[in-house]
């Protein structure tokens, strides 16, 4: 199943922000809808954020909460300018981030969610194809359409 499938929303933005708190706090107001609002979802992904950070490497972040209100997974992909500090384990500032919120009840769900993005995310090409498009709305496509795989640069 595709990550188009599996999320109930995904919007993608171009973002100049200061810091981890910042992105967080962006990340929760985009993720926000009638289900779920931005300040449950920030205290969400503040609260996972804690226990360790979700720069997984390579300039990415995936940070992610729950929430009892939604019905279905939700997210959003950043590109960030200038890159912050994620506190990655490999001392990596993050340029690209995608923050998701999922239900409470997703439990296997957001596992594979996670993996999948995770997977995506460890494609060089991938990464230097989100940081070469040229809008948000590119980027969105990137992710959600594998059909459309970025090239390797000849």
């Amino acid at each position: 199943m595709s990550l188009a499938d599996q999320l109930a929303d995904v919007r993608a933005s171009l973002l100049n922000v200061a810091d981890r708190e910042a992105v967080l706090e962006v990340a929760a107001d985009l993720l926000a809808c009638r289900q779920a609002g931005a300040d449950d979802l920030r205290a969400s992904l503040q609260a996972r954020e804690k226990l360790g950070s979700t720069g997984i490497g390579h300039g990415i972040a995936i940070p992610h909460g729950r929430s009892a209100t939604l019905e279905a997974p939700r997210g959003v992909l950043l590109r960030l300018q200038p890159a912050v500090d994620f506190h990655a384990a490999d001392g990596q500032d993050v340029d690209l981030v995608f923050a998701m919120a999922v239900p409470d009840h997703y439990t296997q769900q957001h596992l594979i969610l996670l993996s999948e993005l995770a997977e995506r995310f460890s494609d060089a090409h991938f990464r230097a194809a989100l940081r070469d498009a040229p809008d948000a709305q590119s980027m969105r496509k990137l992710l959600l359409d594998p059909s459309q795989p970025p090239k390797a640069a000849a």
